[in-house]
């Protein structure tokens, strides 16, 4: 946000200020938010770039495109783990995936 939007803001007597001041969480928390947030995009542009449907990931993950579709969206039922086989079903190397998780 620019300065004069947030002075404009703050003037008519808003608090602005982060996410992360606004939900409570905790550094850990916020960064594994961020995290599980970029491995869901990865996916989802991993999987558009073989060009592949989210029913025919869902068919190698043994699961539903309702699913993939939560997994691409970052919800917050999807876990680390998920996000983590859904990449390697994806022909995600484990090299990238480690570069990725140690940020």
């Amino acid at each position: 946000m620019d300065r004069t939007k947030r002075r404009r803001l703050e003037a008519k007597g808003w608090k602005v200020g982060t996410t992360q001041e606004f939900l409570g969480l905790t550094p850990e928390e916020s960064a594994l938010i961020e995290l599980k947030l970029q491995l869901a995009e990865t996916v989802r542009h991993k999987r558009k770039s073989l060009k592949m449907t989210q029913i025919a990931l869902a068919r190698r993950l043994k699961s539903s495109q309702s699913r993939v579709a939560k997994i691409e969206a970052g919800d917050p039922s999807v876990s680390v783990d998920l996000l983590v086989r859904s990449l390697l079903a994806l022909g995600t190397s484990v090299r990238f995936l480690r570069k990725t998780l140690l940020l």
